[in-house]
């Protein structure tokens, strides 16, 4: 009796031993599970070279202060605001004092204090570090710290827009921990870039390189609690997984769609959607000291060659705003400049004038050169492939001879010391978006001749004296009539320079799950102004 119980038990047991697993879209409360199409090298935002690592840090990093959704600073780590009426700057505008809170704790339980921020100075200013921006801490003399509450900033000269650009959610990353990176200050193999130990809502759990990084809720965050207890960022560099996961439930949230994804997305059982304008400007990044690219007016004829409102039209559905300006338009000093019409045939004019004659191929050749490019674009990623495509069609049209070539995102994004494609400026054009203000029209790090790779994101290698006077001129006064007349007149200068063809400020959908609350992205925020309730 007791064998066939068991036959029986192990007929009962036989189907579900061969029944499929249970699937992943299976609903765990309070975890978020989210994707962007991007892939990670490192969790050290100071070294990181791919813009999603903003989206990790502004969850996890040790800040001074945050954004609200109109791009005000607020505190964080800090209990005031310095403005020159409350003594916090000086009269100058050369001195920053700053008062730290009491009591709070690093996300290991360690105590935080002004040591950690005099720590984080000596790290910028040793150079053997792969820091991706160095030009706002080469701004500052010195970090000193008075007792263990208290931080001053000794500025070379008035840096009007240091609340964002200092362990502020826009600026490149936090204050770093010294007890983790330290003692000493060089940071490249620190333990540190795997798994940081930070100051925000959440912490990180894991890095699983490739495949997903894991937070969970800080015990020690001096806040509270929030509402969420787990995040899993998952590194799905292809938007049509991605689109699948978000479908099946695999995914909760995926905030970056752009192109067609957009229509499908909105449609998901299940899913719900928003869409806010961001600060990541997308453009056709040339190499300027190419020899075919070095002579603005090329730039300046391929830009008339480049069907803008058509690409607008295919490759993001207009879900975003065309522009000709480097700048978002919600920064102080953002120049509305008229976008240039298609013209192919005004763009041959210039060609001609400027010496590049067809050949009996076609092809436009000066000197023996050919008038080629050859366009790279990150793998999987939808939006770059029509957008390339479309390009290599424009450019034929006027004797251009364009070529693409694809790289793994991870190589694609890639710091300079890891040999990536942006970095070691590896191209003739290269598409992508980068990410300026959201508060201030700065260029620094991005279009300053002080900002060409390894010291900073100046890929096109661009450099004007002109530009960067008009920029320093922007960030030394706190005078906003005189900033936005300074940002404006840069904003033309890069115009006719044509370092880049702009092509539009991108709107990101975010589609996700109904059942996630609290979720109010916005041009400052990736998450809203109020991380502690959101859950699902």
């Amino acid at each position: 009796m007791k064998r066939r119980l068991t036959a029986l038990f192990a007929m009962l047991l036989l189907p579900l031993l061969l029944a499929p697993p249970a699937p992943a879209s299976a609903y765990e409360p309070h975890v978020l599970t989210f994707a962007d199409t991007l892939d990670l090298n490192t969790l050290n935002a100071y070294i990181a070279t791919s813009g999603n690592i903003a989206r990790l840090t502004e969850l996890t990093g040790a800040f001074f202060t945050r954004l609200d959704a109109q791009g005000n600073a607020t505190p964080e780590l800090v209990t005031v605001i310095p403005t020159q009426q409350n003594g916090g700057i000086s009269k100058d505008g050369k001195t920053i004092t700053w008062h730290l809170r009491h009591g709070v704790k690093w996300s290991d339980g360690q105590p935080f204090d002004s040591s950690d921020v005099t720590y984080t100075w000596r790290a910028m200013q040793d150079r053997s570090n792969d820091i991706a921006i160095r030009d706002t801490w080469d701004r500052l003399r010195s970090i000193t710290a008075p007792d263990k509450y208290t931080v001053v900033f000794r500025l070379k000269a008035p840096y009007a827009t240091f609340l964002a650009d200092y362990f502020n959610i826009a600026s490149a990353g936090g204050v770093l921990p010294r007890h983790q990176v330290g003692p000493g200050t060089n940071f490249n193999q620190s333990p540190y870039n795997s798994l940081p130990v930070g100051i925000g809502p959440f912490r990180y759990t894991a890095f699983n390189r490739g495949n997903d990084v894991e937070m969970e809720a800080n015990p020690y965050y001096f806040r509270g609690l929030p509402k969420l207890h787990k995040l899993i960022y998952r590194m799905i560099t292809d938007d049509n997984t991605e689109l699948t996961q978000l479908e099946t439930g695999e995914l909760d949230l995926w905030d970056t769609i752009n192109g067609t994804m957009a229509a499908t997305a909105k449609t998901l059982p299940g899913k719900t959607w928003t869409s806010r304008l961001t600060i990541f400007m997308s453009a056709v990044f040339f190499n300027t000291s190419r020899p075919q690219l070095k002579d603005p007016a090329v730039r300046r004829a391929l830009r008339l060659a480049t069907n803008r409102p058509l690409i607008f039209d295919k490759v993001v559905l207009r879900n975003g705003a065309l522009t000709e300006s480097p700048i978002p338009r919600m920064a102080l000093g953002y120049l509305d400049l008229p976008v240039t019409k298609y013209d192919p045939k005004a763009a041959e004019a210039l060609l001609d004038a400027a010496g590049w004659k067809r050949g009996p191929d076609g092809t436009r050749r000066k000197n023996g050169l050919p008038l080629s490019l050859q366009i790279v674009i990150p793998s999987g990623y939808g939006p770059s492939e029509t957008l390339s495509a479309l390009l290599q069609n424009d450019y034929s049209k006027i004797g251009v001879a364009a070529s693409i070539r694809t790289y793994a995102s991870g190589t694609y994004f890639a710091p300079y010391s890891a040999g990536g494609i942006l970095q070691t400026r590896k191209f003739d054009a290269a598409l992508l978006s980068q990410s300026l203000g959201p508060v201030y029209a700065n260029i620094n790090g991005v279009y300053t001749c002080d900002s060409i790779p390894p010291n900073g994101f100046n890929i096109a290698g661009y450099c004007n004296k002109q530009v960067d006077a008009l920029n320093d001129a922007y960030l030394h006064t706190y005078d906003r009539a005189a900033q936005v007349k300074a940002a404006q007149a840069f904003q033309r200068i890069m115009d006719a320079d044509a370092p880049m063809i702009m092509m539009y400020e991108r709107a990101f959908l975010a589609a996700y799950d109904k059942r996630l609350t609290g979720y109010h992205p916005n041009p400052f925020s990736y998450w809203g102004d109020d991380l502690m309730k959101m859950d699902i």
